[in-house]
């Protein structure tokens, strides 16, 4: 690339994924939310006058896809003419072309997928997988299942998913509790404990839905699974109960996947909230923020697992200095040409420059909006 490269266009696109099987957690069996039966990505293209190009994206559950379209076709426009490589300038000009909705939520959400299509490109130009271009402690890391174990899923289902998690060398299996009978969550941990053994690594999600007392008394109650971690047992924006649940448990404390900015997880890490530290790059911004947290995360010893979309918190997470975990999803097969190998256990970071992702035609045909922006406004 010459030192005049610009970029040239944008390309945004909203694509509905649909669910193969609408799948539930206790947010739904508490009656807050609805099954959920589709994800919306928002994909962001970009190119620069030399011809380099760069894909990124982030998501959005049950709601807020349009809304993320609408915000980055907004925003979009201050990049044409910029340099790619300037991502940190480029992320504060974005976050100012929509300062008046804030730095977090649904506005940060726009800017990340953004700003992951600028590191791809970055990556790419310099002809390295994007964990190499950050600076890789690790060439694989472990990878847990989450998709397996709904509790839409009857629990021989679960036991059989888990089990062919397993045999596809998958290293962690992950499960939902948050039941409104807690006798329901004991019967499903420990069956699936049974058929796992006592040595493989278990963890349980809770997804915000245990108040106080209920998180205390389920926590004591899991202590002897020993569990790898308890997710999100509280609020995620409980930062105080959190807290006073690590400090009265000996099972890791996980949260953090529901935070949308740098900001918020600083208050769990102050608080010492979270023994193993959730971010969503989608969620809070992009990878320029997610490289700003996970250094403030390393300095605090905390652990690492991201939430979601492997395809980029694999990258992120052999960057991190100390052993983390990545989270296994089947659900977005049908959007990428290509496969992240499986082996022992753990995730391959792959030998291709960047993410090492393209779109399907698939993902193409589900597009639902599309905007295309390629000179100053």
């Amino acid at each position: 690339m010459t030192a005049a490269d610009r970029v040239a266009w944008i390309e945004l696109s909203s694509v509905t994924l649909p669910l193969a099987v609408p799948v539930s957690d206790a947010k739904v069996l508490t009656g807050r939310q609805r099954p959920m039966t589709e994800v919306v990505f928002l994909f962001a293209e970009i190119g620069t006058e030399d011809g380099h190009e760069g894909i990124g994206f982030g998501y959005s559950k049950r709601a807020g896809g349009p809304g993320q379209f609408a915000h980055a076709a907004e925003i979009a426009p201050v990049l044409i003419g910029e340099d790619p490589s300037d991502i940190g300038k480029i992320w504060t000009k974005l976050s100012w072309a929509g300062a008046s909705v804030g730095r977090s939520g649904l506005a940060t959400q726009a800017i990340a997928a953004i700003d992951i299509a600028l590191w791809d490109l970055k990556a790419k130009r310099a002809g390295l997988p994007l964990a190499k271009l950050l600076g890789a402690h690790r060439d694989s890391v472990r990878c847990y299942n989450t998709s397996g174990g709904f509790l839409n899923a009857p629990l021989e289902e679960v036991l059989e998913n888990a089990e062919a998690s397993v045999a596809a060398g998958i290293g962690g299996i992950k499960i939902k509790v948050g039941h409104p009978d807690h006798a329901e969550d004991m019967r499903r941990v420990t069956a699936v404990r049974e058929r796992l053994g006592d040595a493989f690594p278990l963890m349980v999600d809770a997804n915000q839905q245990w108040d106080r007392p209920a998180a205390q008394r389920m926590g004591r109650a899991l202590e002897d699974f020993g569990l790898t971690w308890i997710e999100e047992p509280l609020d995620a924006y409980d930062a105080e109960g959190h807290a006073a649940l690590a400090a009265a448990l000996d099972t890791p404390i996980a949260t953090g996947e529901m935070l949308t900015s740098v900001a918020e997880h600083c208050e769990l890490i102050d608080r010492r909230a979270a023994d193993i530290i959730q971010p969503d790059a989608p969620r809070i911004g992009g990878i320029t923020n997610f490289l700003k947290l996970a250094t403030l995360a390393d300095h605090h010893r905390l652990q690492l697992a991201p939430h979601f979309a492997m395809e980029i918190h694999l990258h992120l997470a052999a960057a991190y200095p100390s052993e983390p975990w990545v989270e296994h999803f089947d659900w977005l097969e049908p959007l990428f040409n290509e496969r992240l190998t499986i082996k022992d256990g753990r995730m391959h970071v792959p030998a291709r420059p960047g993410l090492g992702i393209t779109l399907t035609d698939q993902a193409r045909a589900w597009t639902t909006a599309h905007a295309r922006i390629d000179a100053r406004p």
